[in-house]
């Protein structure tokens, strides 16, 4: 973070900071003029993001740990306002078979997919209610619309996400708050997945900056053409 005065720029809260999409919006909302709150577990990968992203201001806590979450976006107000727009970029998965799947490990995915959205839109939703303005975006995958092997652990806690997220759309929507939920049916290119993916070309992989700029543009819809269920895939992906 830099120390220039803040105030008048508008105020994104970033739910989920990490190497992709995260930073990706954080450097995209700051280019276009926003303050960005960025939250995440570790506090080391926050600090290297303050410091590489201007405008940022970082808070370290684990949704799972709901109280605390709920008195962290509180500070995040208290510091710099009523946010224009949440991205809730926040996920944890468990990848096994429904045998070996502990349900400690479901419930505490549940917590942070689902429960933490609707902390956030408790939490937030009121103030931006009151101004009339203002957009919640929740970035998604496929596995929130369907179930696969392996994934009984995740799927079904981005399904109650996805679920979720339509109704705060349905409930914010007449009320000036655009919610619209994001589904990124990629693999992202990130340095793990280019370990992973050795063999594929270029274009196989989402590149962050241009998801950010997709996830920037679904945030500033003007009221006459909002959308709600978006999905960004690269132009080679099968579907």
């Amino acid at each position: 973070m830099n120390t220039e005065d803040l105030s008048a720029r508008p105020h994104c809260i970033l739910i989920g900071i990490g190497a992709g999409t995260g930073a990706a919006c954080a450097r995209r909302f700051s280019a276009e003029g926003y303050k960005v709150s960025m939250l995440a577990r570790s506090r080391e990968r926050l600090a290297r993001f303050a410091n590489d992203i201007e405008h940022t201001t970082p808070y370290r806590v684990d949704i799972n740990e709901l109280d605390e979450f709920r008195a962290t976006l509180e500070q995040m107000v208290a510091d710099h306002g009523v946010p224009k727009v949440v991205i809730y970029n926040a996920t944890l998965a468990t990848f096994t078979t429904y045998k070996e799947l502990a349900a400690s490990d479901l419930e505490r995915n549940f917590r942070v997919n689902t429960a933490g959205l609707m902390v956030a839109a408790q939490t937030l939703g009121p103030a931006m209610e009151a101004a009339q303005e203002g957009a919640i975006i929740v970035t998604g995958n496929t596995a929130a619309l369907r179930g696969k092997p392996g994934y009984v652990g995740w799927s079904c806690t981005k399904a109650a996400q996805r679920n979720m997220a339509e109704c705060l759309a349905r409930e914010l929507g007449p009320k000036g708050i655009h919610v619209a939920y994001v589904v990124i049916d990629a693999v992202i290119d990130m340095p793990f997945a280019r370990r992973r993916w050795t063999d594929q070309p270029e274009d196989f992989f989402a590149k962050p900056d241009d998801l950010a700029h997709e996830i920037y543009n679904v945030a500033h819809q003007p009221r006459s053409a909002w959308s709600f269920a978006v999905e960004l895939r690269p132009f080679g992906e099968v579907w």
